[in-house]
């Protein structure tokens, strides 16, 4: 990274704080890369809506170049456990979202879908607390991945539908499934951010400089990954959906 890239890079962060910012950056990524680490979800969900409200340079470009590298590690851990006709499946609705929010973002505001979204998710977590039961189904998947390429790519915080949808499969099929969607997925809506002019060069460096922090939680998280049981993980996914899709009303209504 040279002189100017480096410049370039500080000027997307408010010049005076750059010390405390970027250690704020840093401890969001790590706690996020941590959950991801044990439940298989949750780094976008718990970062993408403290970036918008506090660090807005790092949505959704860097969050989806660290969210890409963490996925990568969740697939290199968990690689014998992964479901290819799920991931399939889970991709082709991703991919379909992807297009579609390319052509949003290019054409229309992208509040209003934002909120619906958001608002989606909380009725479905609450449906879920209440004891109604998804099936895993590949046209449920499909639907999912629709959501979630819409909704990773417009806000970075693409989970909340696989939450939802894969609640009951073992946590370690689910955790190495949906790492895979998520890593093609990531470098999906990164290529259509590019396309429409909204994912720079310097945010790519920002990403890359806050890798260790990410590799740190994501280490950290292989101590705990085993403690956790199946309605464990259940329950910390759709606390985390919630909270993102919370957090996601918070950051499009908040000035």
């Amino acid at each position: 990274m040279g002189p100017d890239m480096l410049d370039s890079l500080m000027s997307l962060m408010p010049g005076s704080f750059v010390p405390g910012h970027l250690f704020g950056m840093g401890a969001m990524v790590f706690v996020a890369a941590l959950l991801q680490g044990i439940g298989g979800l949750g780094f976008a969900m718990v970062s993408a809506p403290l970036a918008v409200l506090f660090f807005p340079e790092m949505a959704p470009g860097p969050l989806l170049v660290l969210g890409a590298g963490l996925a990568l590690l969740g697939v290199m851990r968990d690689f014998d456990a992964v479901d290819w006709a799920s991931v399939t499946t889970l991709m082709v609705g991703r991919a379909g979202g992807t297009l579609l929010a390319g052509a949003t973002l290019a054409a229309l505001p992208t509040n209003a879908f934002s909120i619906v979204f958001a608002l989606l998710i909380l009725v479905g977590v609450g449906l879920s607390f209440a004891g109604w039961k998804v099936r895993a189904s590949h046209p449920n998947m499909a639907l999912a991945g629709l959501a979630s390429g819409l909704m990773g790519t417009i806000t970075s915080s693409g989970a909340p539908p696989f939450a939802i949808v894969m609640q009951y499969v073992p946590p370690r099929e689910m955790r190495a499934t949906v790492s895979c969607v998520f890593f093609a997925g990531a470098i999906l809506s990164l290529l259509m951010l590019a396309y429409v002019d909204r994912f720079t060069l310097p945010q790519f460096w920002l990403g890359i400089l806050l890798f260790p922090l990410m590799l740190g939680g994501f280490f950290v998280s292989s101590r705990f990954v085993g403690y956790l049981s199946p309605r464990g993980v259940r329950m910390l996914l759709l606390t985390m959906s919630g909270l993102g899709a919370l957090g996601i009303l918070a950051r499009t209504l908040v000035p």
